[in-house]
């Protein structure tokens, strides 16, 4: 499967805010250090559908926690 450049560009916005290293976000992911690494610095955008799938995962319960944040406040 393929990432487009606005679901990486997503991901390196939210781990910005978050102020994860690449190992936290391994680690919260599942998806290897060394997988992002490629896909960060290396503009590797063709991923398996598991990774694809757990970055895709990952991205959407972080923002459902942002807009669960937003009514709460």
């Amino acid at each position: 499967m393929k990432l487009t450049e606005q679901q990486v560009l997503a991901i390196k916005r939210k781990r910005g805010e978050l102020d994860l290293s690449v190992i936290a976000l391994s680690h919260t992911t599942g998806v290897s250090k060394w997988t992002l690494n490629d896909i960060f610095k290396h503009g590797h955008r063709n991923v398996s559908s598991k990774t694809f799938n757990r970055l895709n995962s990952w991205l959407i319960d972080q923002y459902n926690k942002d807009l669960v944040k937003g009514v709460k406040q």
